[in-house]
């Protein structure tokens, strides 16, 4: 009688363990492109390193050859001649003046354009809004002389208001603020306006506060351009008291005797100082912002 052998399969003991994911070998198109995004970095990160390490380093290094990237003696003059010497403090204060100004102008001035253009119906509405569009075109160069001549007959040359008031509101901002306001579901406003709302209310309770991400991205585009402004405050401000920081910048770092490199730099990395730090504050509504508009 022959016996028939067979194979019995042992019991399970607990689950079994999950198979093993072969790891995937990496890609050279992935690795070249890595490397073309670092060498990007650093061509771009490589004028502002030399402007850091060159306000360090006196002028005599600075024209010498060949060129040295760190300084052999380094030195805090350059930044003395601005925070003692100069008049940096004044310089700077003009600068935030104006810049927070006319932030916090386009953020309501903006807004409030942008939401009648989204939300609001009346006659030539949609011209309007032709016209701010064809504003982007137009150069800021061209408005320049009747502004300046409108500043003056008003007596505004060499003050404050002549810095800021004629950019409380800009055609991106306006364009921005509605892009995102047409987002907003008409539901809503139409339900406060049913309670008895007027529209300043509804701006300012419920439109107002869903633009966060928008009015980031207008806040540090507007500082921007106003704390890099540098020809229309040197056409407006004529005595020391009223110059911005590039107007001083431009000024004081170019003389007769040739441009002093190692101020220049110097005031460089305090101008761009306050922007680096704005942006690092609000760099995630600022990429927020501009991708929501462009969705809506």
């Amino acid at each position: 009688m022959a016996l028939t052998s067979s194979k019995v399969a042992p019991a399970p003991t607990g689950t079994s363990p999950a198979p093993r994911r072969a790891r995937r070998p990496i890609r050279w198109s992935r690795g070249a492109t890595y490397t073309a995004l670092v060498v990007g970095l650093l061509l771009t990160l490589m004028p502002f390193i030399w402007m850091l390490l060159g306000s360090f380093k006196t002028q005599g290094e600075l024209l010498q050859r060949p060129i040295t990237w760190w300084p052999e003696n380094p030195t805090l003059e350059n930044y003395e001649k601005w925070l003692s010497q100069l008049n940096y403090g004044q310089f700077f204060t003009n600068s935030i003046v104006v810049a927070v100004a006319v932030v916090l102008g386009n953020i309501v001035f903006c807004s409030m354009v942008g939401y009648a253009l989204a939300k609001m119906r009346f006659p030539g509405k949609k011209v309007l809004f032709a016209l701010v569009m064809l504003t982007l075109m137009v150069p800021g160069v061209v408005t320049l002389v009747p502004m300046f001549v409108l500043v003056s007959n008003m007596g505004l040359v060499n003050t404050y208001p002549a810095l800021v008031l004629p950019f409380l509101a800009g055609p991106l901002g306006v364009f921005l603020m509605r892009q995102f306001i047409l987002g907003i579901p008409d539901a809503l406003i139409e339900a406060a306006r049913i309670d008895g709302a007027g529209e300043f209310r509804i701006f300012f309770k419920i439109v107002l506060p869903q633009c966060g991400p928008p009015l980031a991205t207008l806040s540090i585009l507007t500082f921007l351009g106003s704390w890099n402004n540098f020809l229309w405050p040197l056409v407006v401000a004529q005595t020391e008291n009223m110059y911005t920081l590039p107007v001083a910048l431009s000024l004081y770092s170019v003389g007769s005797n040739g441009t002093y490199y190692g101020l220049l730099m110097a005031g460089s990395v305090l101008v761009v100082t306050p922007i680096l730090i704005l942006f690092l504050f609000l760099q995630r509504y600022f990429v927020q912002g501009i991708a929501m508009t462009g969705i809506k």
